[in-house]
């Protein structure tokens, strides 16, 4: 039988149990993957001798300590091309690193390791995780699990799309703006975007540095904690790091909602959404108010102004960041007879279009004269934000909304960047003020999946998991699973 679609959880326990080894589990996502990615496109490479290692490894932990081993241990994962591993290809889905192959691994993917996890492979993604589709990767477009022809969201796209498909049960991407909750949305799926600096950032490459969070994507919320806790931590050579202590996300679990109170952001639910969207999220809503939580409606008044806050900074931090690639250090090499001609030529061709929209949109709002009226004035913008979302933590102990204001649309329907921009629109602030945040499947519109978003206090990580699974407990959503996973 095929362990296609199961949970962590349960590839856990029959591990423990002596039914299934490591290598079966590998075997089984290997074949998923080769059934598959020919139509989904979601990986761009794949790790195997790491992964056969690996699965060895997991062996030999299981077999010393086959109870004490842990959670992740002989558990097949995925990795979002910008995540680093030492001597395998990272794209960052770019043309410009075609070819590289980093001599360091990045932190949260080396505590994957020593967990015994078992890497499968590369998952597709925009370009410097620089879109909301997928479809600015420079090596193809990804397709949705529930309907190949259109988009999985993203940036982490072919991330959310391994686990919608049921390549593997547990996969990690990165969020700057929405780019976990909103492909775990639209493909149908969990995905947790930890409080800033809850993961490490050492050996992620970087789209805009100040938003970034590395976080995973799951079946269930219980294999999203724990996937979150496995990477969790302080690392020192992370200068944004958070030194606290991490709560541990699997404790609230069980304690449910009773007592609670959740706000529901009015500007969240205003115009803009679909009716289905608003349909499905209303009801969530309404099941957790059956649970025994207190809803009330408050306001964050400045969200209209979290889109173009964020178009104003992470272009400028982006445009900094990329400036390295080059065609010098690293990379794409386009040779010319000056430095200058090399330098532009090799950027030319190694960048797609919205990287260079960015890059040019970043470089003026940095440039002098207009320093002080965009970006400087975007981050008194993202205070303002920050503080709303403060006043607001006062008074009620955890916010739910949808994720994304539609579900999953067909390739290439968007042309306009900013129509393709406002998809983000719900999840931007939570970047913007650092807060944890995540998308679980409430139903369906038009067969498609609708997320529901939870969003918590800085560092009470613990608490969005403990909203997401008292509500995933009173409902079904979670076990549904994609036509292909086992066509």
């Amino acid at each position: 039988m095929s362990s296609a679609g199961l949970t962590a959880a349960a590839m856990a326990a029959a591990l423990r149990r002596g039914e299934v080894t490591p290598q079966e589990l590998l075997a089984d996502a290997r074949a998923q993957v080769s059934r598959l990615d020919s139509s989904l496109n979601a990986f761009l490479a794949l790790t195997d001798d790491l992964a056969d290692r690996q699965a060895e490894r997991a062996t030999e932990m299981l077999r010393d300590d086959r109870l004490g081993a842990g959670p992740l241990c002989g558990i097949p994962v995925a990795l979002k091309d910008v995540l680093c591993v030492e001597g395998y290809p990272t794209t960052a889905g770019s043309r410009i690193l075609e070819n590289f192959r980093p001599p360091y691994t990045a932190t949260a993917v080396q505590r994957l390791i020593d967990a015994g996890a078992v890497p499968v492979g590369k998952t597709n993604c925009d370009e410097f995780a620089m879109g909301s589709s997928t479809e600015n990767s420079a090596y193809g477009t990804v397709g949705n699990p529930w309907d190949v022809e259109r988009v999985p969201g993203g940036s982490s796209g072919g991330s959310a799309a391994a686990v919608g498909a049921g390549m593997v049960p547990i996969s990690y991407g990165t969020d700057t703006g929405g780019s976990i909750r909103q492909p775990a949305s639209l493909c149908g799926v969990v995905g947790f975007k930890p409080t800033y600096g809850r993961v490490s950032r050492y050996g992620l490459i970087a789209f805009a540095s100040s938003l970034d969070q590395v976080g995973p994507f799951a079946h269930s919320v219980e294999d999203a904690a724990v996937a979150y806790a496995v990477v969790a931590g302080n690392d020192p050579r992370d200068s944004t790091s958070v030194i606290d202590a991490v709560e541990d996300p699997l404790s609230a679990l069980r304690d449910g909602v009773r007592g609670m109170r959740l706000g529901v952001p009015r500007e969240y639910m205003g115009d803009g959404l679909e009716a289905g969207v608003r349909e499905r999220v209303t009801e969530a809503i309404r099941v957790l108010e059956e649970l025994g939580a207190t809803v009330e409606e408050v306001s964050l008044p400045s969200t209209e102004l979290g889109l173009s806050t964020y178009y104003i900074i992470a272009p400028a931090e982006c445009s900094s960041n990329l400036a390295r690639y080059d065609g010098v250090r690293f990379g794409m090499r386009v040779e010319r007879p000056s430095l200058t001609e090399t330098y532009l030529r090799t950027r030319d061709q190694g960048f797609g279009n919205e990287v260079k929209r960015r890059v040019m949109l970043g470089t003026y709002a940095l440039s002098s004269g207009y320093y002080d009226a965009y970006y400087r004035r975007a981050q008194k913008v993202r205070t303002v934000i920050a503080r709303e979302f403060d006043a607001v933590f006062e008074t009620v102990d955890a916010l739910v909304c949808p994720t994304s204001p539609k579900v999953a649309f067909t390739t290439g329907a968007i042309q306009d960047p900013v129509e393709m921009y406002l998809n983000d629109a719900l999840t931007i602030p939570v970047n913007l003020a650092g807060l944890p945040g995540i998308s679980l499947p409430c139903g369906f519109s038009d067969e498609l999946p609708v997320g529901l978003q939870v969003i918590a206090p800085r560092l009470q990580d613990a608490r969005v998991f403990r909203v997401a699974a008292a509500y995933e407990a009173a409902t079904e959503w979670h076990r549904h699973r994609a036509p292909l996973v086992a066509a």
